[in-house]
């Protein structure tokens, strides 16, 4: 039967020397509590649940996921056991959710459930990847190891994802400062010259009529325009979740984007050879190791390509060959996947094209960086003084004039 859930309790007494002590205990019931502080010489004189904070607690992130599993491969490869593992690190974590979660695991594990069953009780955390890694760990007798690779494995893609995020991140952020600040323009500077120039009794520059116009409908249509562009974005992603034609035809463009197309398609290769090599060297057999890859791949695109690959392997066909017909990867992966098969070593052989592959994605997201940045200077240039000559035309040419 499985243990209860421990809570938290909050508890004032006194010592065995009368002093004055509090703090927090974890416990299954009030009795056993204050049974188990009266065990540690503390005679309670206020013991009671914790209550939950008001605002509820931060939000588990992957990066915890893979801190958590770092310090689990820590604890077991030093020797320390399974359950009190569990312990060590959930004293060690700063967010309560997390700790919630580690404490969850550890009473079902201390219950007599394995290991991977108790975390496929939390898929929104742990996927079906990491669970099925976990239990071919566990039926190999070597879980120690498979979490330290299962560990390596998380930090490389975490690293892979932030490098992502900080080649869109820089380039999308710029154009929203631009976009609000062209607005800000148009809405409350231009409308200012506007009243001066209506003065002047001379016809405008055909540039200045012409931005006079877009801040009149700026200023009557802003809120329809910011309606539509957040229902615009909220319409994408619902589409890009539900739909899987569109959500193909997302992946298939994006990958054509100039610069940027390139970092997402070596991040793509980078993942695949990174989950394969990860899969393949726990024992999985290769089938079920793509099946895990098309998963893991993150693209409507490369998904089917992978399953195209594991429908031929199921046949008899090589992987390196199976890998070719699709047209989708490179000749350098397809090279090191037949060295690997044809010398027994695919694991190493894909590990070292995953590294190769993320280091390509280092040097993408570098270049990136460095061709953006005069770009978008031009480009926020081009706006916000285009607008600032189109306001002082007139004046120029008042001034010619005079």
């Amino acid at each position: 039967m499985a243990n209860a859930q421990a809570l938290i309790f909050v508890y004032k007494g006194k010592d065995k020397k009368g002093k004055a002590t509090q703090g927090e205990i974890k416990g299954t019931s009030l009795m056993l509590v204050k049974a188990k502080l009266r065990k540690q010489g503390v005679t309670p004189t206020s013991v009671k649940k914790k209550s939950k904070p008001l605002f509820s607690s931060k939000p588990i992130k992957p990066s915890d996921i893979c801190a958590f599993t770092r310090q689990m491969a820590t604890m077991m490869k030093a020797g320390v056991p399974l359950v009190q593992s569990f312990d060590i690190v959930a004293e060690g974590a700063d967010k309560e959710s997390l700790r919630e979660l580690i404490s969850a695991v550890r009473d079902d594990v201390a219950s007599g459930l394995s290991f991977g069953g108790s975390l496929r009780k939390h898929p929104k955390y742990f996927d079906d990847l990491f669970c099925s890694l976990v239990e071919a760990g566990e039926q190999a007798g070597a879980l120690e190891t498979m979490l330290d690779r299962i560990a390596t494995y998380k930090e490389k893609t975490e690293s892979l994802k932030a490098k992502i995020k900080k080649a869109l991140t820089y380039p999308t952020t710029v154009v929203i400062v631009a976009v609000i600040v062209t607005a800000i323009l148009l809405i409350k500077v231009v409308p200012v010259f506007a009243e001066t120039f209506s003065n002047f009794g001379a016809d405008l520059p055909a540039f200045t009529q012409f931005v006079l116009g877009i801040s009149e409908a700026a200023q009557e249509w802003w809120l329809v325009w910011l309606g539509s562009i957040i229902a615009a974005i909220f319409i994408i992603r619902e589409l890009h979740r539900r739909s899987p034609a569109f959500e193909a035809a997302i992946d298939k463009y994006s990958l054509k984007i100039p610069v940027i197309g390139n970092v997402l398609y070596h991040a793509i290769i980078a993942r695949f050879a990174r989950t394969l090599s990860t899969t393949f060297a726990a024992g999985v057999p290769l089938v079920d190791a793509l099946n895990s890859v098309a998963g893991a791949s993150g693209n409507a695109v490369y998904r089917a390509a992978i399953h195209k690959v594991r429908d031929d392997v199921t046949t008899g066909i090589q992987l390196h060959m199976a890998l070719r017909a699709t047209k989708k990867f490179p000749v350098l992966l397809l090279q090191m996947a037949a060295i690997g098969e044809e010398s027994g070593a695919l694991d190493d052989m894909l590990e070292k094209a995953a590294l190769h592959y993320e280091e390509a994605v280092d040097n993408a997201v570098d270049n990136l960086t460095t061709l953006l940045e005069p770009l978008i200077m031009s480009v926020l240039g081009v706006l916000v003084g285009g607008l600032l000559i189109a306001m002082y035309l007139p004046i120029f040419k008042l001034g010619s004039v005079i």
